[in-house]
């Protein structure tokens, strides 16, 4: 049986910036350490976007950003010039090229491309077994469960980000490269929370995709139906082509992913509860995380990473609210962008604001709706 020292599964976002982060750091340079991963090559299978004031550190690798977002509703849409906020787009091949390329300069880490099988917890270690082997590690940080969801999903509830996006090339100009369409709900909501998201490149180029908050996945004919549709009437009647896809579903709920864990594995990314509950947002929230997983290890505890407790209980009410009134949500978002400073929403989507701004945001919102989601929350009513 191989041992390392720490054991990384998955080579997304969490397990390559956690891999690159232990391997820039001094403290772990005569540490072993593994990054598991199924694929070699891996396609540009997803897109990351975030908003963050002023140069990141991801700014050499970004593709695309905008300094100005639109927002659609269905009585109203406007564009908004953003004076703080940059809107960033992170495509998922250059991610992984520049990371794969860093962790080839750590010679204490190791990339293994081995599907892991099965992941067990032993008295003093964690053991992940692949076709190829065995493998032992005192601590072992994993962006897979290796257990079903449900059986972390209570006792609150839990609604699914689903989407499925489309890079497409029109025959005409028809995009405006400058304004990135954050929700657009112009389209039926069929008793959903239903938006389209559009990123546009150049004026013929673009990500558009149909995104949907609710409790159950489309089937895949109904997804590609409302892109052709949104297309089609909102985009251009000339013939366009699709690039390349992209799909995904992220859960959204302030359940407690952290139960999943034990003595010696520690789940990482949207397997630890790393997704924004009420949004899906993943990267951000990931970037903040790794430093804090990062002086948990220095320090030889069990990194507990959960989220602000004020912003918990305001993504709790929001989805209590979407819940039970599911059909709603285009009203929550409409209600807020047509009131308030579109930089104070990403700033509090990015729990960053103080209590007088979460104050602004909640005087915005439809309350009777938050109203009867509080006194039903108060009384654990059943969903």
């Amino acid at each position: 049986m191989t041992e390392y020292d720490y054991i990384i599964i998955g080579g997304g976002a969490s397990g390559l910036l956690l891999a690159d982060a232990l391997g820039s750091d001094p403290y772990f340079k005569e540490k072993r350490i593994a990054l598991f991963e199924k694929h070699r090559q891996k396609a540009n299978d997803r897109t990351w976007c975030f908003w963050e004031s002023g140069s990141g550190p991801f700014d050499a690798l970004i593709f695309k950003k905008w300094n100005v977002i639109r927002f659609r509703g269905p009585e109203f849409e406007k564009n908004i010039p953003m004076a703080e906020y940059t809107y960033k787009m992170l495509r998922g091949a250059d991610f992984y090229e520049e990371y794969h390329r860093r962790l080839q300069l750590y010679p204490n880490i190791e990339v293994r491309y081995e599907a892991v099988e099965s992941l067990e917890e032993s008295e003093t270690a964690a053991v992940l077994t692949t076709a190829v082997g065995s493998y032992r590690a005192p601590r072992v940080l994993s962006s897979v469960l290796f257990q079903s969801l449900d059986s972390l999903m209570r006792p609150y509830p839990i609604l699914k980000q689903h989407f499925l996006g489309w890079f497409i090339r029109t025959e005409e100009a028809v995009f405006d490269p400058d304004a990135a369409t954050f929700m657009d709900f112009s389209v039926p909501q069929m008793g959903n929370t239903r938006f389209m998201y559009l990123l546009p490149f150049s004026p013929t180029e673009a990500l558009v995709e149909y995104t949907l908050f609710s409790e159950a996945h489309l089937e895949e004919g109904e997804y590609q139906d409302a892109l052709k549709s949104y297309i089609a009437t909102d985009l251009t009647d000339k013939g366009y082509e699709i690039l390349e896809t992209e799909q995904g579903s992220i859960p959204m709920t302030v359940n407690d992913f952290t139960r999943a864990n034990s003595a010696h594995i520690t789940h990482i990314g949207i397997a630890g509860g790393w997704a924004k509950p009420s949004t899906g947002y993943t990267f951000w929230n990931t970037r903040k995380q790794i430093p804090k997983v990062v002086d948990a290890l220095k320090k030889g505890i069990s990194p507990r990473l959960k989220q602000p407790i004020k912003f918990w209980h305001y993504d709790r009410l929001f989805l209590d609210v979407l819940a039970r009134e599911n059909a709603s949500g285009h009203q929550v978002f409409s209600m807020m962008f047509r009131s308030l400073d579109p930089e104070l929403i990403l700033k509090f989507l990015n729990e960053e604001t103080s209590l007088a701004e979460d104050l602004q945001i909640i005087n915005a919102s439809p309350k009777g709706m938050f109203i009867r989601a509080f006194w039903k929350a108060l009384i654990r009513s059943p969903y």
